[in-house]
């Protein structure tokens, strides 16, 4: 059920609430927000909140900046950490132009367009994500360092470390925000936590994965630690992804399951994974959108670097886990929660819906190990690679004119002249490693 404005209003006055956080997301995915007081909740529930565009990176021009906060009233919710007195809540905004149009810039409307396509042909994306991070101490002057006490590995249950306590935090802070939480544990490298949480609609998802990284940083802070979703943070252990489990509906019917079939799989369910893995190289860009991100996509360590897909194994890209029926779905294995979930959510709903609409037929399962195929028997088997870098993802995003048209002009402009001005400092750089090789050898 939709909240009205009315309703939150009232839940404001119930709870409290002395300052709402109006919070939204820029193009590279980091959480904005602009703090106002209870009292002009009115008018910000009325869309008359501005703020200056031109000050957030890749948004608009100093010219253009005057830009509107349109908060969405479902997204209403009172931090439970705050002191209850004078509480803080937040509201997840899209953003206008002064002139009252979705602003193209915006992730939360780019989203909002390819679920409008689906929605034309019948279909309601669900999606639940797996987002993995690690928790490092911080050093005296309270700076994150890589450094974790935990000698933990896979769903391990003693707890040696005070990771452990900053998680069991996280998990009820989270339910207490409305999230219904399916798994909380350890994972494959020290220090690395998962919390996995009840698949629903793709826009409530986006939404709640910025919350959710927003969470965990912030509790992991009241435990003397830091969060990192970076993709790769220390060299040699497993990186953190962020699994993308997705499934059409229509109404109640999930298009993915016919049990009249050896597999019981669609053809929509096989068109879509047809669709992601032609389009699955320009994704890449926007599902890894950092330099780090390319140092987790490579063989060795669970991340998939292969474009295939597999209801058995786990080295492929795309993976069909085993469950039918209502729960059918397809797992999109080479997202990392450094990406910004409502563009990433974007072009791959994008690139399915493009296999649909052009019967895009996957080529046959993959149900070797492909980490232990030769580069001959991948090429045998037509397995190709996703790109080793954010340059080349970059390079074939350009090329792609589906992916491009998810993100829109504004979008994909922005993004690609952020990209490579990141990708030109990092190239100029003289890194430890080289001086580690080159200094006394030439």
């Amino acid at each position: 059920m939709a909240l009205t404005k009315e309703e939150v209003l009232i839940k404001a006055k119930e709870a409290d609430v002395k300052f709402i956080r109006l919070q939204f997301t820029d193009i590279f995915g980091i959480l904005k927000n602009v703090a106002i007081t209870v009292e002009q909740l009115e008018k910000a529930l009325d869309g008359e909140m501005m703020f200056d565009g031109s000050s957030i990176e890749g948004f608009v021009r100093i010219e253009e900046s005057d830009m509107y906060l349109i908060p969405d009233p479902n997204t209403f919710a009172v931090f439970p950490w705050r002191p209850r007195e004078g509480s803080v809540a937040r509201l997840i905004c899209d953003v206008y132009t002064h002139d009252g149009t979705p602003f193209a810039g915006c992730p939360r409307n780019t989203l909002k367009r390819t679920l409008a396509e689906a929605a034309e042909m019948g279909f309601n994306l669900k999606v639940g994500p797996e987002a993995e991070f690690f928790l490092f101490h911080t050093d005296a002057e309270g700076k994150p360092t890589t450094v974790t006490h935990d000698k933990a590995g896979y769903f391990d249950l003693t707890p040696v470390d005070l990771g452990e306590n900053a998680r069991r935090d996280m998990v009820l802070t989270l339910e207490e925000l409305g999230f219904e939480i399916e798994a909380s544990h350890h994972e494959v490298a020290p220090g690395q936590h998962e919390i996995d949480f009840k698949y629903d609609d793709a826009l409530d998802i986006a939404d709640k994965i910025m919350t959710f990284k927003f969470v965990v940083r912030t509790i992991a802070q009241r435990h003397g630690l830091h969060a990192t979703f970076m993709p790769k943070p220390v060299y040699g252990i497993a990186g953190s992804g962020m699994h993308m489990n997705q499934s059409l509906f229509r109404g109640d019917d999930n298009a993915f399951f016919d049990p009249g079939t050896p597999d019981q799989l669609s053809d929509i369910a096989k068109y879509y994974v047809g669709g992601l893995m032609k389009h699955a190289q320009a994704m890449t860009a926007i599902t890894n959108p950092t330099i780090n991100s390319y140092k987790r996509l490579v063989p060795g360590y669970e991340a998939p670097v292969y474009i295939a897909w597999s209801a058995r194994n786990r080295s492929p890209l795309i993976r069909i886990p085993a469950k039918r029926g209502a729960s059918t779905r397809i797992e999109l294995r080479n997202p990392d929660p450094s990406c910004n979930p409502y563009l990433a959510i974007a072009v791959v709903l994008k690139a399915g819906l493009d296999g649909i609409k052009n019967k895009i037929q996957p080529p046959p399962p993959t149900d070797k190990n492909i980490y232990e195929m030769t580069a001959e028997e991948r090429n045998a088997e037509g397995i190709g690679s996703l790109p080793s870098s954010i340059y080349a993802a970059i390079q074939e995003l350009m090329k792609d004119e589906v992916i491009k048209s998810a993100l829109g002009e504004h979008a994909f402009n922005r993004f690609v002249e952020a990209k490579m001005i990141e990708w030109d400092r990092y190239r100029i750089q003289v890194h430890p490693w080289e001086i580690e090789e080159y200094l006394a050898v030439y």
